[in-house]
């Protein structure tokens, strides 16, 4: 038995949560899955995985060996990379959670870049706005706007992103364009409400020192951020976003800033993963160059002339 290959099959059943979607990720049969597991129990003479018609988790016994594995399993990948081409040239899979509108606008259009410095790295990306449970999706990093609330993780801060507060035309045409937070009277917004918390935001402005909230009636609320940005676009109130995301509408004109005085403070952008990965080449090359991404003027993270 190869026990650094059990070991590692052994993790993806862990974070993936069953032996045929670890399989598959690992691109293995199935049947050598379940051999492997055997035999590792066998060695070891312990129960690791507890199995059930919908899930497998790990027994008391496998929890603490799973631990004991990704340290070894890191250790294991920074070792080799320190004494072979892979230190220069990282290959494998790396799979990285973001932001819908941050990979598409803003990543993936500079990925190109990435791959060609690269090229033996396989990127697997997912793009949504929910939370991600790293170590059970068995995800290597994820993009979030926002502070980090998981201390057990690393934090690599990217950008502070400027946001705008707009509307759009039809809309200001209707209820009038506001030019002080007074004016906000008879105006509504378009709320966005986390689908994971069940938190709903409202608008908030930097006065001086001074962060203001303001609440106002919606008639739509949303949990995604493409959906915000729809729902202003088909008129049914004021928003606050990164303007990266409202570029191209506040250019072509179909939206309008309002209260440009008065910004919403800026959201943090960070890069995060679990603690086994820190010394993983793969992330530590792809957050390397997303800090550089994320610095560049035109990165669209800080509007023109901010």
């Amino acid at each position: 038995m190869d026990r650094f290959n059990a070991m590692r099959v052994f993790t993806r059943i862990v974070e993936l949560g069953g032996f045929a979607k670890a399989a598959d990720s690992l691109q293995l049969p199935r049947a050598s899955v379940t051999i492997l597991i055997k035999q590792l129990e066998a060695h070891l003479g312990v129960q690791l995985l507890q199995r059930t018609t919908r899930q497998v988790s790990p027994t008391l016994d496998g929890a603490a060996y799973y631990q004991r594995c990704i340290r070894l399993l890191a250790d294991l990948e920074e070792t080799e990379s320190v004494f072979s081409a892979a230190r220069n040239n990282p290959r494998g899979t790396l799979r990285v959670d973001m932001p819908a509108g941050i990979g598409r606008l803003i990543v993936i259009p500079a990925l190109p870049e990435f791959t060609a410095l690269y090229p033996l790295i396989e990127l697997e990306i997912g793009l949504n706005d929910r939370p991600v449970d790293l170590i059970r999706e068995g995800v290597d990093c994820v993009v979030r706007g926002g502070l980090s609330l998981d201390d057990s993780l690393v934090a690599r801060p990217l950008a502070l992103m400027d946001q705008v507060t707009c509307a759009s035309l039809e809309y200001l045409q209707r209820k009038g364009t506001p030019q002080c937070l007074d004016d906000l009277a008879g105006h509504q917004v378009v709320e966005y409400f986390s689908s994971t918390t069940g938190k709903r935001y409202g608008l908030e402005f930097q006065v001086g020192d001074e962060v203001r909230l303001i609440d106002l009636p919606k008639q739509v609320s949303v949990n995604s951020a493409d959906g915000y940005l729809a729902a202003c676009e088909a008129g049914y109130g004021l928003v606050q976003m990164p303007y990266y995301h409202v570029a191209r509408q506040l250019r072509e004109g179909s939206l309008r800033e309002v209260l440009r005085d008065m910004p919403p403070p800026r959201l943090p952008m960070t890069a995060l993963y679990p603690p086994h990965r820190q010394l993983s080449r793969r992330v530590r090359v792809f957050v390397d160059w997303l800090v550089d991404l994320c610095s560049r003027e035109q990165s669209g993270f800080q509007r023109p002339g901010g």
